[in-house]
């Protein structure tokens, strides 16, 4: 039995348990033992048993726990007092006794703000222990501490509003019963800061629902957590793109970003509610475009359900009654929708192979919610393109080839379904989306080609026809992405249902050009004379060079002359006739040309609608002669001309001499020195030189094409004849032109064994001799070139070795900047053609060196007296009964403006000749002058006549 206290011991004990208790909590931890530690709690512990029993001793326990508390927001030691407290809380957590509300208040505000204050520099131990004084609040007065925090949710106070959210994600994440049955009236709290602008907030929102989801997310329900997260990284994508925000605004929208593809990238899968929570919900936000760069999350979180269990068989239904209730107000997802959406992020390079890799996850990983057939399949497909993305194949080379490769796995896809309803919805969702992309943006290339795909495996003939009429008027071909797009969407529906394609692009093209001579009203006039119509033509003639690539041997004979070309020629007709229509001609008939001449040696081209063509093509080049300085379309006319010229029956010569008259003026003649200036200066020089080259060398593969061709075989000497013209022209730009081309076509002669070059040796050299010392280093580069080739032709044709390479090795001394070196590098260059020269070609090469002689300036006179006398002392033995002819020529020299530099050649070949064949000089200077002898042939002669006559 107990001994009740005198009432004076009692009192006098009670006074001094209180001096110990708080003595002990202000000193306790000066322990160093762990023991002692523990003697303390228990000691503190009984004391506070024994002091919160009485009312009168519990007031005086919360005055001193709050005078404790109290120095905390005095001195800087915060750690120290935070420990006592939490000593005090410790001990009270097991202690059947309840914190007044006012004393609670006052000791959660005062931790709180202490925490929070921003004038504070805490430690991270400070915070570590004033964080925990708080969770003990929470675990000893649960109700109030989240009455409290909610409280300061709905503070302006931006550093107590973040404290709150990440104390309140804390106690989600203690799993208390308590919380548990709190949590809805908690996230109803939070939700409302969903539309707080501030970005700290933000962030500490994102953060709760990182701790919420990853502790229950059965409790999600209330509110859509998941849906919150897809909306807030659409926020920071909107607010970026604005692009009014400052340096360090963007870098803090850029971390909200990272942080929600964080979040939903590390949610714990195996939490208890998740499968239900998610399931439906990243279905829902796949198809949305805002959430693009969301999808790699999305297809882990896929991925990683999918390995869980079967949920992709499973109907959005019976997973989460609540969400599909309050979310799916109108109908639910398709499964072309979200396919469509999936091949466009995948098809788009721009997404980049991180991005494209997770929309392919998605597809495998969901592959029954899109057709029960394709399962297998995709198994096998679907790894192959994702090593295409990972570079793991050698033979993948770019973002074209992967498009074209999902393409190929898209229609085996539809193929694989054998499915015609399903496969009409899918055409019909792409064509929504392809009605509702910008053309700015880089997935309606895409959407047009896979649209295209999808329609060629559509067996409903008046489905494509109603798909393709729609789009070929929505389309805006002025835009040259919509254009393409036209084109692109005709050729890959054209793969199986080609008949189809080309009934409708003659229906299309009639109507773009019935009313051209019938009476119609004069809002359709003006409609048919716009330029967007103009532009649908030159679209709508391209596709139809198009589709002639795409179509069967079969296809191509029977539709090329009356609907192919015919349309073609139609729509031209009725054309503006401007760059962009003309362009567009030229491409078509380049296009079926080399379709038609793909289907082999059997075939024979209507020889009416050849000429009309070749008409069509030589009116372009004479248009484009004159006043423009540079424009693609001769080159497009020449690339053209090549494929027309294969087919059979071959032009006339009469043809091609006025073809290749027409192609050397537009490419090589043209453009002027003048006009070269001028361009070298513009801001487009790189571009128009490289079409310049590209010219060029399709001018060269034409050459070629025409010597295979030409009916009665003299075509290489209208060749020369066209070239002779430029080779000596003052304009150092055509001449370089006219070397390009000739080497080109010496490399032809070469590589396919043509003796035509040996028949015009002489007036080869003749012409290309004076210009290894051009003024341009290129130009008498392009001449050793020429120079080589034709002595390896002669070579080959006389089976005999010509050492060549000493010229090669001649090249350095042409770049030196002295004259006298190139004139002594050029002679050495003349003695070893001149060794193997064919005496019977004699007159031919005089006759070449005069041409430059009349016409050249300056060091190309000197080039050519160089070679003329190198030649002649050469072979001054063989030319006896061409001694005559080249008197005439050198006579013809003497009223050469240039005579004055050509005189000391000229004396010197004189007597050169002289010196082998006196008596034929005799004879020929003896005869009488004619009256067109110039004065300077004349004291020649006089000067000869009386040295002979000594």
């Amino acid at each position: 039995m107990q001994c009740p206290w005198p009432a004076m011991e009692k009192g006098q004990i009670y006074e001094n348990l209180h001096e110990l208790l708080f003595s002990v909590l202000r000193n306790w931890q000066d322990c160093q033992e762990e023991k002692d530690r523990e003697a303390v709690l228990g000691a503190v512990s009984a004391m506070l048993d024994v002091l919160l029993q009485e009312e009168l001793h519990r007031e005086h326990v919360w005055e001193e726990l709050l005078w404790l508390i109290h120095p905390c927001q005095e001195i800087q030691d915060t750690c120290r007092v935070a420990k006592s407290l939490t000593l005090f809380l410790e001990v009270l957590e097991g202690i059947d006794s309840v914190i007044p509300k006012d004393k609670f208040q006052d000791i959660t505000s005062a931790v709180f703000y202490q925490l929070y204050d921003d004038s504070k520099q805490h430690s991270k131990a400070d915070c570590a222990e004033l964080t925990h004084c708080i969770m003990l609040q929470a675990r000893i007065c649960p109700d109030e501490m989240i009455l409290f925090l909610q409280s300061q949710l709905g503070d302006d106070w931006e550093a107590g509003c973040v404290a709150a959210l990440g104390l309140l994600g804390a106690l989600v994440c203690s799993d208390d019963p308590m919380m548990t049955e709190k949590l809805p009236q908690v996230v109803e709290a939070v939700q409302r800061l969903c539309s707080d602008p501030r970005i700290r907030v933000r962030r500490a929102v994102l953060h709760f629902i990182n701790d919420l989801l990853n502790a229950n997310a059965r409790s999600c329900s209330a509110w859509d957590v998941v849906g919150h997260i897809f909306s807030e990284f659409s926020r920071t994508t909107e607010r970026r793109a604005a692009g009014n925000l400052s340096i360090q605004e963007a870098q803090e929208e850029g971390a909200l970003q990272a942080l929600c593809m964080d979040i939903l990238g590390s949610l714990d899968i195996s939490v208890r509610g998740m499968s239900k929570l998610l399931w439906p919900r990243l279905l829902l936000f796949v198809v949305p475009a805002q959430y693009t760069g969301m999808l790699i999350p999305v297809s882990r979180c896929v991925q990683a359900l999918s390995e869980r269990e079967d949920l992709t068989g499973r109907r959005i239904e019976d997973l989460d009654p609540h969400f599909v209730s309050s979310m799916f107000q109108g109908p639910l997802l398709t499964p072309q929708t979200l396919l469509v959406r999936l091949l466009v992020v995948a098809g788009s390079p721009v997404a980049g192979s991180e991005l494209q890799a997770a929309a392919l996850l998605l597809m495998q990983n969901l592959h029954s919610r899109f057709h029960r057939a394709v399962g297998a399949m995709w198994a096998t497909e679907i790894p192959l393109l994702l090593q295409c993305l990972e570079g793991k194949e050698e033979s993948f080379l770019d973002s074209a080839e992967f498009e074209r490769r999902l393409l190929k796995f898209l229609r085996a896809s539809v193929d694989t379904t054998q499915d015609e309803a399903w496969i009409e919805a899918l055409s019909c969702e792409l064509s929504r989306w392809l009605s509702s992309s910008a053309c700015s943006s880089g997935e309606k290339s895409f959407l047009y080609k896979a649209l295209g795909t999808v329609l060629g495996a559509c067996k409903g003939v008046l489905h494509v026809q109603e798909k393709l009429l729609q789009h070929l008027e929505e389309a805006n071909a002025e835009e040259p992405c919509e254009a393409q797009g036209i084109i692109s969407l005709l050729s890959h529906a054209a793969e199986s249902n080609f008949q189809t394609v080309l009934a409708t692009l003659t229906i299309f093209a009639s109507r773009l050009c019935k009313g051209r001579n019938a009476r119609i009203s004069r809002r359709k006039k003006m409609e048919l004379d716009s330029t967007r119509a103009h532009a649908t033509r030159s679209a709508l003639m391209l596709a139809h060079g198009s589709l002639a690539l795409r179509a069967s041997k079969e296809q191509l004979l029977a539709h090329l002359e009356g609907d192919i070309a015919g349309n073609i020629l139609m729509l031209y007709s009725c054309s503006c006739r401007d760059l962009q229509n003309n362009l567009a001609l030229v491409q078509s008939i380049t296009d079926f040309s080399s379709a038609f001449q793909a289907v082999g040696d059997s075939a024979c081209f209507n020889p009416s609608l050849k000429g009309k063509l070749l008409e069509i093509l030589m009116d372009l080049l004479k248009k484009y002669y004159s006043g423009i300085p540079v424009s693609p379309v001769p080159l497009k006319v020449v690339l053209a001309l090549e494929q027309l010229s294969k087919l059979k029956p071959s032009f006339e010569s009469k043809d091609m001499g006025e073809m290749l008259v027409l192609c050397c003026k537009n490419i090589v003649t043209h453009p002027s020195a003048e006009m070269m200036l001028k361009i070298r200066k513009s801001q487009q020089a790189a571009q128009y030189l490289q079409l310049q080259q590209t010219s060029l060398k399709a001018l060269g593969q034409l050459m070629a094409v025409l010597l295979e061709t030409e009916p009665i075989g003299s075509f290489f000497q209208n060749i020369v004849h066209v070239l002779r013209r430029s080779l000596i022209s003052e304009n150092v730009w055509e001449r370089k032109r006219a070397l390009q081309t000739c080497s080109q076509l010496l490399s032809v002669c070469e590589e396919r064994q043509r003796g035509d070059a040996c028949e015009h040796f002489g007036s080869l050299v003749g012409l290309l001799a004076p210009l290894t010392c051009d003024p341009m280093p290129a130009s008498r580069q392009l001449a050793v070139t020429c120079l080589n080739s034709l002595l390896r032709i002669q070579d080959k044709a006389a089976n005999r070795v010509i050492e060549t390479r000493d010229i090669r090795s001649l090249c350095e001394g042409l770049h030196a900047c002295s004259v006298v070196s190139q004139l002594q590098t050029t002679s050495k260059m003349a003695r070893i053609v001149c060794r193997n020269f064919p005496v019977e070609r004699t007159v031919d090469f005089m006759m070449a060196i005069k041409e430059t002689i009349r016409t050249a300036k300056g060091v190309r006179v000197r080039a050519a007296g160089k070679w003329m006398t190198t030649f002649l002392q050469m072979i001054r033995k063989d030319i006896c009964w061409n001694v005559p002819p080249i008197l005439y020529i050198l006579r013809s020299c003497t009223s050469s403006p240039q005579q004055s530099t050509f005189m000391p050649f000229l004396c010197q070949a004189v007597a050169i000749l002289t010196l082998c064949h006196k008596e034929f000089m005799i004879e020929n200077f003896s005869r009488l002058l004619e009256p067109t002898d110039s004065e300077t042939w004349r004291r020649i002669r006089e000067f000869c006549l009386q040295r002979w006559s000594q």
